[in-house]
Parts: C-alpha cells; structure tokens; sequence
C-alpha cells in the first residue's frame, strides 16, 4: 500500500516525504507520536494570540539558494534581523562578541585591541574563542579570557553540562569572537520568519497526493524490526519490503540495547505580561547569572510588535534520560558516544530499505537549512546511499 513509511514530521520527514511524492510518484506514510507535524519547529497561537515557538525558537537563515527557494515555495517571508544580546551582570552586549562588544567593554583600550585582533585573523574572521584563548599575544588573551568567562565559560556549562574543552569543536566554534560591527546573529543572505509561522509552511509542504499522516502513532505501534534474526519488516503485522525513513532516536529504536545515547534536554518556563516588551531583544542570553540559559520574547520574532501584551519562555537545559515526555534535544558529541552511536548504526544497516535522516537519527547537529538540502540530495540519489 505504501511504497515509503516515514518515522516523524518534522523538516527531515515532511521535506522527504513531499520529495518522494512529488518526484518520484511514492505513495508515502508519515507517523508520528506527536499529535502534530512539525516536529521542533511546530509553532501555535497561546491564549494570548501570540505565536510561540513550542519547542524553542527556531529562525530560517541560510547561504544555500535551493534550500530558500525550495521553502519559498510553501511559504512567503516576514524579514527578520535576528540580534542576541547577553546579559553580563545588568550589561549587555551583542552575541556574538564583536567590535562593537569590544568597544563597549574595553573603551579607550578597543581602537588598539581591533588593530591587533584584525591583523592577526584579518576584518570579518570568526575566530573561536578557544582558538584565542591560545594566543601568546597578551592583549588578545586578555580580549579571550573575558569573553571566556563572561559569555562563553559558564553559559556552555549551563547549557552541557560540561566544560567547554570538554565539548567538541563544532560546537565551541558555534558562538566565535566576529571582528565585525555587525550586530547580526546570523550572517547568512538568506534570513527570515515564514509569513504565517512554521506550522502552516508544514501544512502547505504535506498537502500533496500520495502523502498520508497519523499522528499519536508511535512507530512501533505499526512496525516490528527483527535485525538480528533476519525477518523481514512487518507493518500492521504483514511483511513490508518498502522503504522506511527513520529521524527519531536511533537507540530508542533498538530499547538502548547497548545504553542509552547521551543527549542534552530542555525545561521551559512560560510568563505573560500585560506590557507591550519584556526585554530589548528577541532573545537575551544570562551568560553569567541565572538558572536559565536565555528568555525569549516571541512577538519580536513573529511581526506582532503591536501587540499591547508579551509572552516569554525562560529555557532551562538538562540532562535527557528518556522518561515519558522528556525530549532529546541537542546530542553530546565525543568519541565514546560516537563508537556507542556505531552499534545503533550497524544495526540498522542490517535492515534492508532502511535510512536513518536527521539529527537524532545522525546524532549529529543540523541546522534547519542543512537537513533540508541534505534530504533533497539523498532522494535525489535514493537507493545509493545507505543509513
């Protein structure tokens, strides 16, 4: 009945699905345990009528043309200059830590410390602040070592549970030192909020022949996987020999047989306030105070400025330990959760048709725009490419 199942909807199922229908003539199934598409990028009205990000905010930026057009198909576009501020004890100050940062914290001393930090990495370079933590030049460790400390030091704690040498690379360099005044988030040409929010761009993208979604339908209510004892697939209990697309947790597949894949959670603590802003920014970030790690105030991110009242969503980080309505948002990195990851892999390389996409089903981050282009690229060369 179904030439392709898809487990989840959020942008690595929904953009699947929709490829392989459309391109490919698939009649294709979706289900999800969630009682809507989306996935993390699912957003609604609140009681308020302001449009919240259910899940935390999520912005579209990217460089990549054929991921925009792609979305531009299913949605128009609100503009959108995404700036983040910190919160360093009452101060604030653009994050990333720029020039204009620099200027602000180091006065009368800035004019000297921009000459030396562009002749060293040249004007516009992101420099990774561990990479300047390195420097010998005293003046730019100084530079490093309060950025490390007021911005970056506690903030990675907070938010991984572990110290920044501790965490890998890719994402220590996330959040570099821009020797640049702009005070933009992202860089990227292309930046935007879908016109009518996320969930409708979902909406649009799934309306298509030979798409069919079940929500509240976890995966193994209606698959049975046997890849150890090599039989086959059986959907609703009948062999199934289609393709399956999975982008959940890939050891919660197999009941964490060899243990469970460390990630990082999220707690979010909502407030209203009848007053037209709460904060300055969309999002500030307590870098060095607080529990939580940032507040968002989400009208600035939705165009609803004219509203006389706010809604914000505090954000608390913690650890993932699989219980009734935790989510694994954000996986750790590092050797031995990359070999435990292997075992999941393998495993599933032994079930045929099979293809895990996405970043839980990769244990790897993705941004919205590189899962996107990555999906569009592997059914483009289906069946070439294995899990």
């Amino acid at each position: 009945m179904y030439q392709a199942i898809i487990i989840g909807c959020g942008f690595a199922g929904a953009v699947a699905a929709r490829e392989l229908a459309e391109k490919s003539g698939k009649k294709v199934l979706i289900v999800d345990e969630r009682g809507h598409i989306g996935g993390n990028c699912y957003d609604k009205y609140d009681e308020h009528g302001i449009l919240v990000h259910q899940y935390g905010p999520h912005i579209f930026h990217t460089n990549n043309t054929r991921v925009y057009e792609y979305l531009s198909r299913f949605t128009g576009w609100l503009p959108y200059r995404h700036e983040v501020v910190g919160n360093i004890y009452g101060k604030k100050l653009p994050i990333p830590f720029n020039l204009n940062a620099l200027e602000t914290v180091f006065g009368d001393q800035a004019k000297h410390l921009k000459k030396i930090l562009i002749d060293t990495f040249g004007e516009g370079a992101r420099v990774p602040i561990l990479k300047l933590r390195e420097s010998e030049d005293k003046d730019l460790r100084m530079i490093a070592e309060y950025v490390y400390e007021n911005i970056f030091l506690k903030y990675t704690m907070k938010q991984w549970g572990q110290k920044p040498e501790e965490i890998d690379h890719s994402v220590s360099g996330r959040v570099p030192v821009l020797l640049s005044y702009d005070n933009r988030y992202f860089q990227d040409e292309y930046q935007g909020m879908p016109a009518d929010g996320f969930t409708p761009l979902f909406e649009k993208m799934l309306d298509y022949p030979g798409i069919e979604i079940r929500l509240n339908c976890p995966a193994k209510e209606v698959l049975s996987f046997h890849p150890d004892s090599g039989q086959p697939v059986t959907f609703e209990g009948k062999p199934y020999d289609g393709m399956i697309i999975f982008t959940g947790a890939l050891d919660e597949l197999f009941d964490c047989r060899y243990g469970r894949l460390p990630y990082r959670s999220l707690d979010f603590e909502w407030e209203h306030y009848g007053k037209p802003f709460y904060q300055s920014h969309a999002v500030v970030n307590y870098t060095v105070t607080e529990e939580y790690t940032r507040i968002t105030e989400y009208k600035y991110l939705s165009g609803q400025s004219d509203k006389p009242d706010t809604t914000i969503m505090k954000e608390y980080p913690r650890s993932y330990g699989g219980l009734k309505g935790e989510i694994p948002y954000y996986a750790i990195n590092n050797t031995a959760n990359q070999a435990l990851y292997k075992k999941y892999h393998d495993m599933a390389e032994k079930i045929p048709n099979f293809y895990a996409l996405g970043r839980l089903a990769e244990y790897k981050y993705y941004n919205i725009d590189a899962i996107i282009d990555r999906v569009i690229t592997f059914t483009e060369g289906i069946g070439k490419e294995r899990a």
